[in-house]
């Protein structure tokens, strides 16, 4: 059962509102969604704790 950990994060981010908030930044930098998260999760990328958590979850969400 992979989906039901995606499904409950939808939820989660659903409530806090945040559903879509890495996509605007990527297309923000004119990138795709992949090559910003493999930017943003690059080694000796500055960007926050808080982006490489969300690049990290649209990495494995794309490789669903």
């Amino acid at each position: 059962m992979a989906g039901k950990w995606i499904q409950k994060a939808v939820k989660k981010m659903k409530q806090k509102g945040t559903i879509g908030s890495f996509s605007r930044a990527a297309k923000r930098a004119k990138m795709s969604t992949k090559a910003y998260a493999n930017k943003v999760l690059k080694k000796g990328s500055k960007a926050s704790k808080k982006m490489k958590k969300k690049a990290l979850f649209a990495r494995n969400v794309a490789k669903k």
